[in-house]
């Protein structure tokens, strides 16, 4: 059977158009599966209108409960916990990190440690394909592993049904759940804004790439909002990256996402710019023929 090609969208920094530009190849796409890597604040389902099929807990950390049947109120717990969770009696569930402390010293071993839901991940389908995404609860850590775990249900989908090409958007920044929406990827597609700071997040997302040697291919994002940046970001390309689209300031992006909708059903400049990527994408990066 053929591994499915994945193509991760990523951008280095927040708000520079990448889930907008992953919605758009979701709906150009004909043979594909959809990853919402973002766990943390996972927007592609208010673009691609899934419906909800599967719903999983995500458990991934345990924290302290106190049986007070067994508690003498000593106050070691309070004496001894650095988050400030503990008071005799009573853990205080958002400050707990889990660290298990205070159940290893409670001297009538009145602190148990258990384990707790940190999210949800969900399978849907849509229009276009399947979409995997997920949850993480607001305060919850270990969202590596929950991107870990969205991605591999993500492949095993995309194996079963046959289906080509994986499209991820990915999670901003440099961290944790970038790491693990990049392994095993066959590319990355980086979604850069002509702004001094996303020149330099690109340049930090783009060590990541080449740390895990997964090719890198840009897209400048409004470009003509500041065309002296956006020849900045060209001139940088060479062996790291290649530039293989320019995307126009377009008021239908905005627009398409209060409608929910990726800004390719509606049309416009930016649209026609997309489709154009899009094409470079699937011969290019991907090395797929066209089918859709």
């Amino acid at each position: 059977m053929t591994e499915p090609a994945e193509i991760v969208v990523l951008s280095g920094k927040g708000g520079t158009g990448k889930t907008s530009v992953a919605a758009a190849f979701a709906d150009l796409s004909a043979d594909a599966v959809f990853c919402d890597a973002d766990v943390d604040a996972a927007n592609l389902s208010l673009v691609l209108s899934p419906e909800e099929l599967e719903r999983h807990p995500f458990i991934a950390s345990t924290k302290a409960f106190v049986d007070p049947s067994k508690c003498v109120e000593c106050g070691l717990c309070k004496e001894l916990c650095r988050f400030d969770a503990a008071r005799p009696g009573k853990i205080d569930e958002l400050s707990c990190e889990g660290c298990g402390l205070c159940s290893r010293v409670c001297p009538p071993g009145a602190i148990e440690m258990k384990p707790v839901v940190s999210g949800q991940w969900f399978i849907s389908s849509t229009e276009k394909g399947p979409l995997v995404h997920a949850r993480l609860e607001p305060g919850e850590g270990n969202s590596g592993r929950l991107v870990a775990l969205v991605r591999q249900k993500t492949r095993e989908i995309a194996k079963n049904e046959a289906r080509r090409l994986i499209i991820t958007d990915g999670p901003p920044g440099i961290g944790c759940p970038v790491i693990a929406s990049l392994s095993s990827a066959k590319a990355a597609v980086l979604v850069a804004e002509p702004s001094l700071t996303a020149i330099h997040d690109l340049n930090r997302v783009l060590s990541v790439c080449e740390q895990f040697g997964v090719p890198a291919y840009c897209v400048i994002n409004k470009y003509d909002i500041h065309e002296d940046n956006s020849k900045q970001i060209e001139d940088l390309s060479g062996e790291r990256f290649r530039v293989i689209g320019r995307i126009p300031f377009d008021e239908e992006v905005p627009r398409s996402m209060a409608l929910g909708i990726p800004v390719t059903s509606r049309g416009g400049r930016a649209a026609e710019s997309i489709k154009a990527i899009w094409d470079e994408v699937l011969g290019s990066v991907a090395g797929l023929p066209d089918t859709s």
